[in-house]
């Protein structure tokens, strides 16, 4: 899969990008750079095991490890101490990046609920950009019968694009389906 995403980076979203862009040289035209999907688990305060749930579930959807975040500060409010499990995170890079994004795009952003399309306002300003996404059932890796909770989770997809323009045409071009 991920070969079939990158040709088409090369073949087709390159020199439609030059052209719009009026770039002079290939290595001008902005590209992927990494993904990183973060998971926050607050309820994992009073349960431990929320922890494993959520890993295995990102090990599914991404095939790799994800690293399991601890607290940095303690609040007493929320019976939080430093150093406590509170989250876990997958950086992809490379190809497994590009599987990835391939598999997002093409099978789990059309299962969302009621999905009209991707915000063009969540980019950051810099050329990256975040999606939320509610559940992660709509992942076609994750059982139904085997989850115990509905967990959501945030995506950034990160490129070396210097303006949210750039970026916007880069992921519309590899197939992101943008509101509008």
């Amino acid at each position: 899969m991920s070969e079939r995403l990158s040709a088409v980076y090369t073949k087709e979203v390159v020199p439609v990008m030059m052209k719009e862009f009026k770039y002079s040289n290939v290595m001008q035209v902005p590209k992927l750079d990494k993904i990183v999907i973060n998971m926050g688990l607050g309820e994992a305060v009073k349960e431990v095991k929320v922890i494993d749930a959520a890993t295995r579930d990102l090990t599914l959807i991404t095939g790799q490890k994800p690293v399991v975040t601890r607290a940095k500060k303690s609040i007493a409010t929320f019976k939080l101490r430093s150093g406590m499990p509170i989250g876990c995170m997958v950086t992809l890079r490379g190809r497994k990046m590009y599987e990835f994004f391939d598999r997002f795009v093409n099978f789990s952003i059309p299962r969302i609920r009621d999905f009209k399309g991707m915000p063009d306002k969540s980019f950051d300003g810099r050329g990256n950009y975040t999606i939320g996404v509610k559940e992660q059932i709509i992942f076609p890796e994750i059982e139904y019968d085997k989850i115990d909770k509905i967990r959501g989770m945030n995506i950034t997809i990160n490129t070396n694009a210097k303006t949210d323009e750039e970026a916007k045409a880069l992921l519309k071009h590899l197939g992101m389906p943008f509101r509008g």
